[in-house]
């Protein structure tokens, strides 16, 4: 067994004269390991549905994606925000941090990359979707590097070592209280939705208004939900994710090409926001249990065997895990595979397995 220094004394946090923490290779083979899974649910998830996202109830593998993201965003935190001696600059840092995170993920999922078939590009701002992905991460990274700036004590010993982040417990136990309240506290009453019809086509204007009966309190079914009247009334209809994946379930019967049939229920019909307001509170809550976990990595040994030859990988894909997420969400990958072909544009590797494997 080798020996290493706890990550504790290894780096200092933002505002102090070490160049940068410590890369824990652990860590980025998980980091790795969730890339590995989201490439693999993004593109094998219509060939293989059972390990796609659950349409509503229930939990497949592209499920757990997400929250493994967001614990090791926060697992990340508690070694790069370790004994920071100035907190406003370092305060700073995460914000700009966080923006840049934000900004990034509403450009890869506000519907610029809207025409990739068609190589158009662009989105409205009326209609652009503020919140996915990297914008929810940014939103936990942010509540969990403040948590870690701010309300962190400084103890020593044993006993001082949970004493140091006993206000980190107490926000979680906020938050999940916040949520739980509005998920089941707030009313939910009728409500009704503008939609183009089903059966009309570009450049068609017709409309159909949909109406979702509701007037209750607590459901937490897809059409009644507290979570998706508070993205309504804050968000906007036209700034929600509009291809939302409960549209795969049996009542709303669903058409190949992914139109929903007129006698669908109504709310089969609307948009909803997997990433919305409500649920990102949980996803802060997320995010610190992660930095709790980084504390006890940065007060242990860590990587102790070293052996990291069959997971290197993994290792390098965590490593540069934002670039490989900006190349699949942008669909660069699939454009350049796709662009080679065999004497007719579509005799090409992507054509071919959508019409063997997916369309089938």
């Amino acid at each position: 067994m080798a020996d290493y220094s706890p990550l504790l004394t290894a780096y200092d946090g933002p505002g102090t004269a070490s160049p940068k923490p410590p890369r824990v290779a652990s860590l980025d083979v998980f980091r790795g390991l969730c890339v590995f899974l989201m490439m693999l649910v993004d593109y094998g998830g219509s060939i293989l549905p059972i390990i796609a996202h659950s349409p509503w109830n229930g939990l497949h593998l592209a499920d757990f994606v997400m929250p493994f993201f967001l614990f090791i965003a926060g697992v990340s935190l508690a070694l790069v925000y370790k004994r920071v001696t100035n907190r406003v600059e370092a305060t700073w840092k995460a914000v700009f941090k966080a923006v840049k995170l934000f900004l990034l993920g509403v450009l890869l999922q506000g519907g610029y990359f809207h025409g990739v078939a068609s190589l158009t590009y662009g989105v409205d701002i009326e209609r652009i979707r503020w919140f996915g992905i990297l914008q929810r991460i940014a939103i936990g990274y942010i509540a969990a590097a403040l948590c870690e700036i701010w309300l962190s004590r400084q103890t020593l010993g044993e006993v001082g070592f949970f004493r140091t982040y006993y206000w980190h417990w107490c926000v979680i136990f906020s938050l999940s209280a916040i949520y739980a309240g509005l998920l089941y506290g707030l009313y939910v009453p009728d409500w009704e939705f503008k939609a183009s019809t089903p059966s009309s086509l570009p450049p068609s204007n017709a409309t159909t208004t949909y109406v979702v009966k509701c007037s209750v309190r607590g459901d937490l079914g897809p059409a009644c939900n507290s979570a998706r009247m508070i993205d309504r009334y804050i968000l906007g209809f036209d700034h929600l994710y509009l291809k939302p994946v409960y549209r795969n379930l049996k009542e709303c019967n669903v058409s190949a090409d992914g139109r929903v049939p007129e006698s669908s229920p109504s709310w089969c019909h609307t948009p909803f926001d997997p990433e919305g307001i409500l649920s990102s509170l949980t996803a802060a809550v997320t995010c610190i249990i992660g930095l709790q976990y980084g504390h006890i990595l940065a007060h242990i040994q860590v990587d102790v065997y070293g052996y990291r030859c069959m997971t290197y990988v993994l290792e390098w894909m965590g490593i540069h895990s934002l670039t490989i997420f900006v190349v699949v969400t942008s669909n660069l990958a699939v454009i350049a595979i796709q662009g080679f072909y065999l004497a007719d544009p579509q005799n090409n590797i992507v054509h071919w397995i959508i019409t063997r494997f997916v369309h089938n």
